[in-house]
C-alpha cells in the first residue's frame, strides 16, 4: 500500500538527499583543508602548479558549498548555481594565467620536495573526494558538476606531481610553468563543459 500512494519514492528521494549532502558536506570540508594545506606549500615553494592547485581546491569548495545550498530545489535552482559553479571554475583559470605571466616575468626555480609532499597529500584526498561523488555521477547537473570538479582535481594532482618530478630532474622552474599551463587549459575546458551542460538545463526548464 506504501507503494501505491507514492510513499517509498518519497522515502528514496530523501534518503537521496541526505545521502548527497553527506558526501558534499565530507568533500568540503577536506577541499577546505588541502586548500590551506596547498597554498602554504605554494608560498613557500614558489610554485605555480600548486598555486594552481590550491586555487582549484578553493573553487571546488565554494562549488561543493553551493551543491549543498540546492538539494531538493528545482532543477532550475539547480541550473543556476551551476552556471556560478562554471564561472568559478573560468575565474581559477583567469587567476591561474595571471600567476604564469609574473611568474614569466620573475623566473625561479621552486623548491620541488615540498611541491611533491604537498601534491602527494593532495592527490590522494582527490582521489578519495572522486571516489565518494562517483555514485552520483549521473544525477543531476548539480551532482553531475560537482562530480567534474573532483576529476579535475584528480587530472590536477597527477600533474603537479609531474611538475615536482620536472624541477627536480632539470633543475629549471620551466616544468613547473608548464604544468600551470596544462591546468589552464583544463580548467577552461571544465568551465566550458560546466557552463553549457548548466545553460541547456537552464534553458530547458525555462520552456
Amino acid at each position: 500500500m506504501g507503494d501505491s500512494c507514492g510513499c517509498g519514492s518519497t522515502v528514496d528521494i530523501r534518503a537521496l538527499e541526505a545521502g548527497q549532502r553527506r558526501v558534499l558536506m565530507i568533500v568540503l570540508a577536506i577541499n577546505i583543508a588541502t586548500f590551506v594545506m596547498m597554498i602554504t606549500a605554494a608560498i613557500y615553494s614558489g610554485s605555480s602548479s600548486l598555486l594552481s592547485g590550491s586555487l582549484d581546491n578553493l573553487g571546488d569548495a565554494l562549488t561543493y558549498l553551493l551543491s549543498l545550498a540546492v538539494i531538493g530545489a528545482s532543477l532550475r535552482a539547480k541550473a543556476k548555481v551551476a552556471l556560478i559553479k562554471g564561472l568559478l571554475i573560468f575565474g581559477a583559470a583567469v587567476a591561474v594565467a595571471i600567476q604564469i605571466s609574473w611568474r614569466l616575468a620573475h623566473p625561479e626555480v621552486p623548491i620541488f620536495e615540498a611541491i611533491g609532499i604537498a601534491a602527494v597529500i593532495n592527490l590522494a584526498f582527490n582521489a578519495l573526494c572522486l571516489w565518494l561523488l562517483t555514485p552520483y555521477r549521473f544525477g543531476d547537473v548539480n551532482m553531475s558538476s560537482a562530480w567534474e570538479c573532483s576529476r579535475n582535481d584528480l587530472y590536477e594532482g597527477v600533474a603537479v606531481l609531474l611538475a615536482a618530478a620536472g624541477v627536480w630532474l632539470f633543475d629549471a622552474g620551466w616544468p613547473d610553468l608548464v604544468i600551470a599551463g596544462g591546468l589552464l587549459l583544463m580548467f577552461l575546458r571544465s568551465a566550458w563543459r560546466v557552463l553549457r551542460m548548466a545553460w541547456r538545463s537552464y534553458r530547458d526548464e525555462a520552456k
